[in-house]
């Protein structure tokens, strides 16, 4: 994974309430095993038309939108665990998702697969949204170290909790695999002291 410290990015407006992870990644794409094209299939109904074509109505279809933070409406990836929606998610190049809940199960995979969850006040998501909506140059700035997300329209900014562990993973880019790996040495000197 790569390291996470701070991101400042436009942003992607989804103001939808209740997105669960089918609508994030439809079932019929999670045949694969790995991670790759996942970014091409997400919000894949909303996204195309039955013949494959985009909607322009939807917001990744938008060129006025852009950028590697996702801001999505309260309860963001309810539904089933499927770990594939924090996959397309990444695919797509999305680094961050703001909203001001998330379900525990995807908050969990998205911080797995190296996609912070911040989760705002319902005021700050919804001065955010208001003020993409008037100029879609609106930029966050996320610093992991700090906690803080800071609206740099109008220099508003909020704490938000991380696992400490989680955060460590994030700031050195290390998933669970090479974060035992790198204890590996103090690992193996608590064995020998048994």
């Amino acid at each position: 994974m790569e390291k996470f410290i701070t991101l400042t990015s436009k942003v992607v407006p989804l103001p939808i309430e209740n997105v669960d992870t089918d609508q994030i990644i439809p079932a019929r794409f999670l045949k694969a095993t790995n991670k790759d094209g996942f970014g091409d299939n997400l919000f894949a109904d909303w996204r195309y038309n039955k013949d494959g074509s985009p909607k322009a109505d939807f917001v990744l279809n938008n060129p006025s939108f852009g950028g590697s933070i996702l801001v999505a409406g309260k309860n963001f990836g309810s539904g089933s665990s499927r770990e594939h929606a924090a996959w397309a998610i990444d695919g797509y190049g999305f680094k961050v998702v703001v909203s001001s809940f998330f379900a525990d199960i995807f908050q969990n995979n998205a911080l797995n697969n190296g996609v912070l969850p911040v989760v705002v006040s319902a005021e700050f998501l919804a001065e955010v949204f208001a003020l993409v909506n008037t100029d879609p140059s609106v930029t966050l700035t996320i610093n992991l170290l700090d906690q803080t997300v800071t609206n740099n329209a109008n220099g508003k900014s909020e704490t938000f909790a991380i696992n400490a562990y989680k955060k460590e993973c994030l700031v050195n880019g290390l998933d669970d695999i090479d974060y035992l790996l790198s204890k590996k040495s103090q690992i193996e000197e608590f064995e020998k002291a048994k």
